[in-house]
């Protein structure tokens, strides 16, 4: 499991994302773990993607009632997930019954180059706005422009 972890006073590690709050449950009182630890991209720039990922997952959701009785943080990952697949950014590999699987490519400092993170981050809004936002009205297409 991957959680990105910011420095607080007096050496304290929180979560980055309030989306990873959830996750830490795994984690008990008393028993111990050990961390490997490594610097990310701008945790800003990172928070803004994760700020617009939640933006269009709320767009989206808003007119699904079907939702209302999944798992909201795992319908989120997927719909993170489909988002990125239809930026253009994945991976695809055949299964043993012949069939084509396609993998988001992760977004994560290791795996992925500023650069291409910022080209992903531009085909993200492309892609969202081509699936999700197209017929908006104003008031969404504005906050979706903040977002440039």
């Amino acid at each position: 499991m991957e959680i990105e972890m910011v420095k607080c006073a007096n050496g304290i590690f929180a979560p980055a994302f309030e989306h990873d709050l959830p996750r830490l449950t795994k984690f008990k009182n008393g028993e111990m773990y050990t961390f490997s630890a490594k610097l990310t991209r701008n945790p800003a720039f990172h928070k803004k993607m994760f700020a617009f990922f939640k933006f269009c997952f709320d767009h989206w959701c808003a007119n699904k009632a079907e939702l209302d009785c999944m798992d909201e943080h795992s319908q989120f990952e997927r719909f993170r997930k489909d988002l990125t697949i239809l930026a253009g950014f994945y991976e695809q590999t055949v299964r043993l019954n012949g069939e084509v699987r396609t993998e988001a490519k992760s977004l994560s400092f290791a795996n992925m180059e500023p650069d291409e993170f910022e080209r992903c981050y531009k085909a993200m809004i492309n892609a969202a706005i081509k699936h999700i936002f197209r017929g908006c009205n104003e008031i969404t297409e504005n906050r979706l422009l903040t977002f440039f």
